[in-house]
């Protein structure tokens, strides 16, 4: 069972950064990624980011420029694995619940429970 917690929502003005963290934990030796999506109010849920078990980004074209997507190597372990997102140039727009999903390739995908990301000023 593979369990994912995420935290380092908030609330953040414009142009403002925030780093979000995903906390995998369980049997992770058939995660062959691991990715962030997020869902507007209103809106259908959309792929931000992503990083596979080789360390290979790639990004929505909304937020590339601005979001990173990494993994905490020096504690990366079959049973415990963290992912990060790292926010700049926060706009309106990325008002969205934030969600960590892992991609497995023997399961169905896991998610967590979302965490809320506002950017108002």
């Amino acid at each position: 069972q593979v369990q994912l917690v995420e935290s380092g929502g908030g609330l953040v003005q414009p142009g403002g950064s925030l780093r979000l963290s995903c906390v995998a934990s369980g049997s992770l030796f058939s995660i062959s990624a691991m990715r962030w999506y997020r869902q507007a109010p209103g809106k259908e849920r959309e792929l931000v980011a992503a990083i596979t078990s080789g360390g290979r980004a790639d990004y929505a074209d909304s937020v590339k420029g601005r979001f990173t997507i990494s993994k905490d190597l020096a504690n990366d372990t079959g049973h415990k694995r963290t992912v990060y997102l790292l926010m700049n140039g926060l706009k309106t727009e990325d008002t969205a619940v934030y969600y960590c999903n892992a991609l497995d390739i023997i399961s169905p995908e896991h998610w967590g429970q979302g965490t809320q990301v506002t950017v108002s000023s």
